[in-house]
């Protein structure tokens, strides 16, 4: 078993970030930022003849990297009651790869086991993410990944998730599950 977190925050050691590493303590995985990746909007051309045009940029590679990993964990800030633009863009792209003759997207995501992890500010985001966990639950289904678990923590300036005792418990939880899987 492969874990990859995917962390889609804007900066670096954010609240989504810090309780992604309350939940990985220990756990022998894969950390990639996607704020440190290039990855262009897409350019839907489902329905042209040409179909999607290829894109000179990481995004190819780091699906190679993403489809590796058997555990996959989303770890989003709440931005404007939504999930970030870089993990949006991450997900709009998997329309040009189900189409790529080359990949077996749908077969491969249906393979992972997926987990989310928001964290926000006001107004309680343990009633305004539930919208964003309903969309990561339609994505998963319609790609047919499992969606095991999410965790909503509360914080807003760096550091500040470190007061949310109930999403602590559950991060050191999953750690827990996680350090007693063969990974």
């Amino acid at each position: 078993m492969k874990i990859m977190l995917l962390l889609g925050s804007s900066r670096k050691e954010g609240n989504s970030e810090q309780l992604a590493k309350e939940v990985l303590k220990d756990v022998p995985h894969t950390h990639v930022f996607l704020h440190d990746k290039l990855i262009y909007p897409i350019r839907d051309k489902r329905h042209s003849m040409s179909g999607f045009t290829t894109v000179d940029d990481d995004y190819e590679e780091l699906l190679q990297h993403f489809l590796a990993h058997d555990i996959v964990i989303f770890a989003t800030p709440l931005y404007w009651f939504g999930m970030s633009g870089q993990m949006k863009t991450f997900f709009d792209r998997w329309s040009q790869y189900l189409r790529h003759e080359r990949f077996d997207l749908k077969g491969k995501l249906a393979e992972k086991k997926a987990y989310v992890i928001i964290t926000g500010n006001k107004p309680d985001p343990k009633v305004s993410a539930l919208p964003l966990i309903m969309q990561f639950n339609a994505i998963f289904q319609y790609a047919e990944v499992t969606f095991e678990d999410y965790l909503i923590g509360t914080g807003n300036k760096p550091g500040e998730i470190f007061t949310d005792a109930e999403a602590l418990q559950k991060a050191r939880l999953w750690n827990s599950q996680f350090r007693s899987l063969k990974l």
